[in-house]
Formats: C-alpha cells, sequence, structure tokens
C-alpha cells in the first residue's frame, strides 16, 4: 500500500514539474512573442517615420527650389506640386491625387507630360500659360524610373520666362523706335544736303533756309542722344544723385526763366504757388530736369494763352508733393497709363513736329524713382492734365 502511494506521489511530483515546466515556458514563450511584436511594432514606428521624414525633406528641397516642380505617377496623377509651382501657375495648395487636366487645364503641358512619359526622353518647350494672368513658362518633363529601370512616373520643372520675354519684346521695340526717330531726322538732313548740292547753295535765301531746317534736325538729333544717354544711365543705376536739402520753390522759378521765351510764344501764363518755407531732398539739376520736361510738355501741347501752376504740399511727415497743372486739352484714360513709357506719344505728328523725342516722361518718371518718390497724372479730357510726384522732405 505505502508502495502505491509512493507511486502515486512520485507521478504527482513529476507531473507537477512538468506543468511548471510548461507554465513557464508558455509564459515565456508569450514574453519573446510580446517583445518580437514590440521590437516589430517600434521598427515599423521607425520606418513610418523615417518615411515621413523623407517625404518632409523632400518637400522642403522641392519648396525651396525657385523653379516650380511637378511630380506625376505612373496613371499621370500629381504625387508633388511645390510652393513654387502654386505661386507661378496660381493653383489650388493641394492638388495631390489629381491629373494634370484636373489641376490645372492646361491642354499643351498635358501633351508635353504624355510624350516624355511615352518616349522615355527629356523634352521641353515654351508654352504660354492661359488665364486671368497669362504667363510664357518654359518647361521641361522627362520620365523617371526605378532601379530596374521601370517607369515610376514623370517629373516636370517649370521655370517663368514671362518678364524675360517682355524684356526682349521691350528691347525690339526700342530699338525699332529708335531707329525710326533716328531716320527721320537724318532723312530731312539728307534730303536738304542733296538739294544743296544740287544748286540751291547757289540761292542766299533758300540756302539760308534749307540751313536754318538742318540745324533744326541736328538739334533734335542732339537733344535724342541725350536723352537715350541719360535713360540708360538711369535705368542702369549709373546716374549718381548729389542730393540736398533744396527750395523747390526756387528751382521752379529758375525753370520759369528758362522757359520765359518758350511760354511768350504762345502767351501762356506761368504761376509759382510752391510755398516758400517747403523743402525736399534732391539732386538740383535732376529737379529741374524733371519741371522743364513737365513744364515744357505743358506750354507745347497746351491751349494758347493757357495756364500753367506748380503747387507743393507735405504730403506726409517724409515726403513732400510737387505738381504741374495745365489747361489743355487732357489726356484720355487709355493712354494715362501708357504716358511715361519711352517713346509713347498722344500725337506724333504734333509732338515731332514740336521738336520732342518722346523720351521726357520716361526720364521724369525714372529721376523721381531714382530719388525714393513715385510719378502718376490725373486728367479729363477737356479739363487740362495734373502731374503729380513725390520727393523726400528736406
Amino acid at each position: 500500500m505505502s508502495a502505491l502511494w509512493s507511486f502515486v506521489i512520485f507521478f504527482g511530483l513529476v507531473a507537477l514539474v512538468v506543468l511548471d515546466f510548461w507554465w513557464h515556458e508558455r509564459r515565456r514563450r508569450r514574453e519573446r512573442a510580446r517583445a518580437e511584436q514590440e521590437y516589430t511594432a517600434a521598427l515599423l514606428r521607425e520606418q513610418k517615420r523615417a518615411f515621413a521624414q523623407a517625404q518632409t525633406q523632400r518637400q522642403a528641397l522641392f519648396d525651396s527650389m525657385v523653379e516650380g516642380v511637378l511630380l506625376l505617377d505612373r496613371e499621370g496623377r500629381i504625387q508633388l506640386a511645390n510652393q513654387s509651382l502654386t505661386r507661378l501657375l496660381n493653383v489650388a495648395r493641394d492638388v495631390r491625387g489629381h491629373t494634370l487636366a484636373e489641376a490645372l487645364r492646361w491642354p499643351a503641358l498635358s501633351e508635353l507630360a504624355a510624350r516624355a512619359a511615352k518616349e522615355k526622353q527629356v523634352l521641353g518647350g515654351e508654352l504660354d500659360f492661359p488665364g486671368p494672368e497669362p504667363r510664357c513658362v518654359e518647361v521641361n518633363a522627362a520620365a523617371y524610373v526605378d532601379p530596374d529601370g521601370q517607369p515610376q512616373g514623370t517629373i516636370l520643372v517649370f521655370h517663368d520666362v514671362t518678364r524675360l520675354r517682355q524684356l526682349e519684346h521691350t528691347r525690339r521695340e526700342f530699338v525699332a523706335n529708335v531707329s525710326h526717330e533716328l531716320r527721320t531726322p537724318l532723312a530731312m538732313i539728307k534730303g536738304y544736303v542733296e538739294t544743296l548740292l544740287d544748286g540751291a547753295k547757289d540761292e542766299p535765301a533758300t540756302a539760308t533756309r534749307f540751313l536754318q531746317t538742318i540745324a533744326r534736325h541736328t538739334d533734335r538729333l542732339t537733344y535724342l542722344i541725350e536723352d537715350l544717354l541719360t535713360i540708360s544711365k538711369l535705368e542702369s543705376g549709373q546716374l549718381a544723385l548729389n542730393s540736398q536739402a533744396l527750395c523747390p520753390r526756387d528751382v521752379v522759378q529758375h525753370v520759369f526763366d528758362d522757359l520765359e521765351a518758350r511760354a511768350a510764344e504762345r502767351r501762356t501764363h506761368l504761376e509759382n504757388a510752391v510755398p516758400e518755407k517747403l523743402r525736399v531732398t534732391a539732386d538740383t539739376d535732376r529737379l529741374q530736369q524733371v519741371l522743364f520736361n513737365l513744364l515744357e510738355n505743358a506750354i507745347k501741347y497746351g491751349r494758347v494763352e493757357g495756364h500753367v501752376r506748380v503747387s507743393g504740399r507735405g504730403a506726409d511727415n517724409d515726403t513732400v508733393e510737387l505738381s504741374v497743372a495745365d489747361d489743355g486739352p487732357g489726356i484720355p484714360a487709355e493712354a494715362q497709363e501708357r504716358i511715361f513709357e519711352r517713346f509713347f506719344r498722344l500725337d506724333k505728328a504734333r509732338s515731332r513736329e514740336a521738336g520732342g523725342t518722346g523720351l521726357g516722361l520716361a526720364i521724369v518718371k525714372h529721376i523721381v524713382q531714382a530719388h525714393g518718390g513715385q510719378v502718376r497724372v490725373e486728367s479729363q479730357a477737356g479739363q487740362g492734365s495734373t502731374f503729380f510726384f513725390t520727393l523726400p522732405r528736406g
């Protein structure tokens, strides 16, 4: 009996040992599985963090670029658009997941991207972007592949060349205008010289009249060249200003004296209404040039027996506003935005007859801007024009 109990107890102890071993082994397995799960979760979190960081860095890199950048996936949907692109084309910030046609409605761009993806080569060209503010954009498109050479999508890089094209147009227009302005007096001079050589020089009265005309056109060429040199220096920032505190009323009176004979020819009354105590900071010679150009125009294009008034006032604590007003025919509204452009004329024939170069108001604008001021015009048909410009207070 005791042997039986001993046997039972022995097997019971063995069973307990086995059960304890199984229990501890099971717990170790659970702990190991939990540790593996935690490690896997931590690894996934790290991978997600690294991926998010890479995405952020990539976005930051693209956003720091001056050029606009678009990334398309294999289906032609936008994966990324940087800030330069959204500013350039004025598109919604979040266009990811949309096609080019949905996001931009720019058929020429969609066609370029599709060709680049299909032909697997870099394609580019200048495209006109439609919209309220049309732009000329240079676009380069190229397909990009994975390490195995499999196509992954298309990258497009945008560069705004609108300003460059405008400058090229302005340059061509400027050259054409200068050529025309030079050709006209040169043709006149050549014609009169040939006439003199053909025998008119033997007629004193005719020769004198022709020589006076030649001298007048020569003066016009001289004025044109001087104005061209002046505006070139102003636009390139090469014209140094010797600014100092001065009394604008005295400068106005000096210009009145220079224009006294021209005003008398047209019986134009000149009024200096600038306050004596008003002071500005400006280059005396350049301020005289601004006032001379404005007053000369007011006399030439104003009405006979007209009235021209120069006024001044303190616009604010730092600025003085001067104005030149006439009672001439006025400037049409559609021309007022262009009145300060080089070679712009309301009446080209009358302007050339009066000896104008077409650069006077452009020079006025650049001189005023070089002083840190602004220039504008207010005018109504039949009620005259008033030109305003600001200068730093002295």
